[in-house]
């Protein structure tokens, strides 16, 4: 509690002071501190706080003698004031941790997980099935324009496409018939409704389904899937899966970046993957740290040509396992006589020799646009002749190809650049600093979300929308960091960056 204090002191927290138009009997700083020191003992309730503040002993000498704020104070700081400037917050932390020698500004060590949001299980909303039923409805709509221009002798269309202004137009028009023919709706049982009035329902449905099908898609943006109860969350597939069946739910992808144990960057996405989250986390954690990392550190969920190429445009080294490592090791990998890895690559000629001696030369280039908009390249490769190979089984494979194995001709799809970049990156993890990075970001970025969801049990979020989501995991993040000073102060471990190899 007193290093917390002496912390807190010690940063910069102009921008959380800004957010105040006026000041009340407790301070800013002072809130962070009860609210720090609550997080560091596992209680993340604003009620909690409140009650705390009037019974407990260490809360009571944080206020410095002012009155006990009430649970909404901590809320509204949470939400209101600490959401806004949590990232700066955070990079101050790190940067007072940086200039007292405690991280390293060196190694950062990334991983992610997926930690399940404040919103209802069964409310997905699927922006595939939205498309779909959009389209249906949208072919519902020109019939039933075609329809009405019949029935009531109208002319709307001019063209082949009905477009939006045509529907408006269309409805403008039946109002107009409405009012000239004095038609007066009616409802409930026993009563018969005209022609008229039943085309003018139908379209107000038409309209009205066509209206919360775009509203949808819109907040779905370039996700898959939203959670009615919370927009921001994205359908994820969890570990924690109390069925057992692979369920579903609303979540958010955490990143942590961790440096000699402490959390000094994080960021949160929607994306269930991590391929395409390294380049914003890196990019912000550039532009709020005072420091650059030289050299990251992630699993096989990292492995992109994009990302590998940033990396080397940034100045950075990057030490990311292939996700090929492991499997490349077994024999059946290295005995599969199909595979690129497993042929001879004659770089004068531009060309493979598969096991019959045969030359596969390259036939044609295709380039492919991923997510993020970025264009890859491959070469494709093709065998000169596949007719009467004795290894065709054992070479080509896919069991579903509707063409007959005999008439079927062997080729490959090569990413040069991606395979280059693979190939210096593999030499750099086995090297004796690679094995040692890779051995503490097991340690230290998996063991900050094992700190997090067992020994703090933080496993849902408590708040709504990605700004509180941030506010809470940065609030978490800091938490841990204090509690994670003071263990090293305890045990005479300041200034430790990397855990040493073990020897057998």
């Amino acid at each position: 509690m007193r290093l917390l204090s002496q912390f807190v002191e010690a940063m910069d927290l102009t921008d959380l002071y800004s957010t105040y138009e006026r000041i009340n009997s407790v301070s800013p700083r002072t809130l962070l501190k009860i609210v720090l020191y609550s997080y560091m003992n596992g209680d993340y309730s604003s009620r909690s706080m409140e009650l705390n503040c009037k019974r407990d002993i260490n809360f009571m000498f944080l206020l410095e003698g002012a009155p006990a704020p009430d649970h909404a104070t901590f809320a509204r700081f949470r939400s209101i004031h600490f959401a806004p400037c949590a990232k700066r917050i955070l990079a101050e932390m790190s940067n007072v941790l940086f200039d007292l020698g405690e991280i390293s500004g060196e190694t950062i060590f990334i991983d992610g997980t997926k930690i399940e949001a404040a919103a209802n299980k069964y409310t997905f909303v699927w922006k595939k099935a939205v498309t779909k039923n959009q389209t249906k409805l949208l072919i519902k709509l020109a019939d039933f324009v075609a329809e009405c221009e019949q029935l009531y002798d109208l002319k709307i269309v001019y063209g082949d496409a009905v477009k939006m202004k045509h529907v408006k137009k269309l409805r403008k028009r039946l109002y107009a018939l409405k009012q000239n023919e004095n038609v007066v709706f009616v409802h409930g049982i026993g009563k018969r409704k005209t022609p008229l009035q039943k085309s003018i329902e139908k379209l107000e449905d038409y309209l009205s389904r066509l209206k919360k099908y775009n509203r949808e898609i819109h907040i779905c943006a370039e996700r898959n899937s939203y959670s009615k109860t919370g927009h921001d969350a994205t359908f994820m597939r969890m570990k924690e899966d109390a069925m057992g069946n692979g369920q579903l739910k609303p979540a958010y992808n955490l990143q942590h970046g961790v440096d000699s144990e402490y959390i000094t960057w994080l960021t949160i996405g929607s994306q269930p993957t991590d391929t395409t989250t390294l380049i914003p986390f890196l990019k912000d954690a550039e532009e709020h740290l005072k420091f650059k990392y030289k050299n990251i550190t992630a699993d096989a969920g990292y492995e992109s040509e994009e990302n590998y190429l940033f990396l080397e445009s940034n100045g950075q080294l990057s030490y990311i396992k292939p996700a090929n490592y492991e499997i490349s090791k077994t024999r059946k990998y290295k005995n599969d006589i199909g595979k690129v890895e497993n042929m001879e690559y004659d770089s004068e000629s531009d060309s493979y020799t598969c096991r019959n001696s045969k030359k596969l030369t390259a036939d044609h280039i295709r380039h492919s646009k991923s997510k993020t908009g970025y264009v890859s390249e491959k070469t494709i490769y093709k065998c000169e002749d596949c007719y009467g190979c004795p290894y065709k089984s054992d070479c080509i494979k896919g069991n579903n190809c509707k063409t007959p194995m005999e008439d079927r001709t062997k080729t490959l799809q090569v990413a040069k650049t991606f395979l280059k970049h693979r190939k210096e990156d593999l030499e750099r993890i086995l090297s004796e600093e690679g094995i040692l990075f890779r051995t503490n970001r097991s340690i230290q970025a998996e063991g900050s979300f094992g700190d997090l969801k067992q020994d703090m049990q933080f496993r849902r979020y408590l708040s709504k929308g990605a700004s509180n989501v941030l506010a809470e995991s940065t609030l978490l993040a800091m938490a841990r960091n204090i509690n994670k000073l003071h263990h090293k102060i305890q045990k005479g471990r300041t200034g430790t960056h990397l855990f040493p190899l073990k020897s057998a």
